[in-house]
C-alpha cells in the first residue's frame, strides 16, 4: 500500500505558551509606549525640570480673557530689568521684589514697599521706563493666531498695567487693542482679587462663571478662581510647580486650540 504523507501534530502546549508570551510583549510595550507620551521633558523658565504633560483637556466657555504680559506679549525681561533698576535704587532686595511683582499692580506693590514715595508719581515713572524699554520684548509665540481663532466680542485684555503700557506693548507686538481692555487704571482692587477680572466678563456682557483665563502669574490665576472663573496657565514666567493651581497648564499658546461648537460657545482644547 501507498505511504500516506503524515505530519507531525503541533506540540499544542507549546504553541499556547509562544503565543501567550506575544501577547504579553505585546502588552508591555503598548503600555511603555503610552507612558512616554504622556511624559515630557522641558525647561521651564527657572531652570531644568521633569513634570507631567496635561492629558488633553477641554473647556466650553463664553469668553477668554487673557492677561496681557508674559502671556500676549513676552515682555518678562523688561519687567524684571526695571523692576530690580528701582528695587536697586529704593535699597530694596531685587531678587525678593522680582518674586511677587509680576501680575501684581506697580502701583500696590510702591504702596507696600516704599509707602513714604508718591504712589501714583512713581507709578508713572516706572511704567514709563518699561514702555520704553523694548530690548526683548515680542509677539508670544501663537498669540496673534490665538487671537485670530476667537469670534469679535469674545475675548478681552485684563493686565495689571496701566492702560499707557498695555496699549504701548499691543502696539509694539502689532497685536490688535481689543473693544474691551481693563487695565489697572480701571480698578480699585488689583490681582489676586477678582475685580479686575469681573470687570473683564462684565464689560464683554457675559457671566463670569461662563469666562476662562489664561495667565502667567500665580495671583493672576487666584483673580480667575476667586472669580468663579477656570484658569490655563503659561510657564513663561513661573515654573509648572508654581502654576500648580490652574486647571491646565502649558508651555506655549500653540497648545490651545479654540473652535465653536454648535451652539456658539467657545470650546477651548489644550494639548
Amino acid at each position: 500500500m501507498p505511504q500516506k504523507n503524515c505530519r507531525p501534530e503541533p506540540d499544542t502546549l507549546a504553541h499556547k505558551f509562544f503565543f501567550a508570551f506575544l501577547a504579553a510583549a505585546f502588552a508591555s510595550f503598548a503600555v511603555k509606549r503610552f507612558n512616554a507620551e504622556e511624559l515630557f521633558t522641558a525647561k521651564d523658565a527657572k531652570g531644568d525640570a521633569k513634570f507631567a504633560k496635561n492629558p488633553m483637556k477641554t473647556f466650553s466657555c463664553e469668553a477668554i480673557l487673557f492677561d496681557l504680559d508674559g502671556v500676549l506679549v513676552d515682555s518678562t525681561g523688561s519687567v524684571t530689568r526695571q523692576w530690580r533698576r528701582w528695587a536697586e535704587e529704593q535699597n530694596l532686595d531685587p531678587d525678593k521684589l522680582v518674586e511677587t511683582a509680576h501680575g501684581v499692580r506697580t502701583i500696590e506693590i510702591v504702596r507696600r514697599l516704599a509707602p513714604h514715595l508718591d504712589a501714583e508719581a512713581e507709578t508713572l515713572r516706572l511704567e514709563k521706563r518699561e514702555a520704553d524699554d523694548h530690548e526683548g520684548v515680542s509677539v508670544m509665540s501663537g498669540a496673534a493666531e490665538l487671537l485670530k481663532s476667537i469670534p469679535g466680542g469674545r475675548w478681552c485684555v485684563v493686565t495689571s498695567g496701566t492702560r499707557y503700557l498695555a496699549t504701548s506693548r499691543l502696539k509694539l507686538a502689532n497685536l490688535p487693542t481689543p473693544k474691551v481692555l481693563v487695565s489697572a487704571d480701571d480698578v480699585s482692587k488689583g490681582k489676586p482679587d477678582p475685580q479686575p477680572y469681573l470687570m473683564g466678563a462684565k464689560l464683554l456682557g457675559m457671566e463670569a462663571a461662563e469666562c476662562l483665563v489664561i495667565e502667567d502669574a500665580p495671583a493672576g490665576i487666584r483673580a480667575a478662581h476667586a472669580g468663579d472663573m477656570k484658569a490655563i496657565g503659561i510657564t513663561s514666567t513661573y515654573p509648572e510647580a508654581e502654576l500648580q493651581e490652574a486647571d491646565a497648564v502649558v508651555r506655549k499658546l500653540t497648545q490651545i486650540r479654540v473652535s465653536v461648537d454648535g451652539g456658539s460657545r467657545l470650546r477651548i482644547r489644550v494639548e
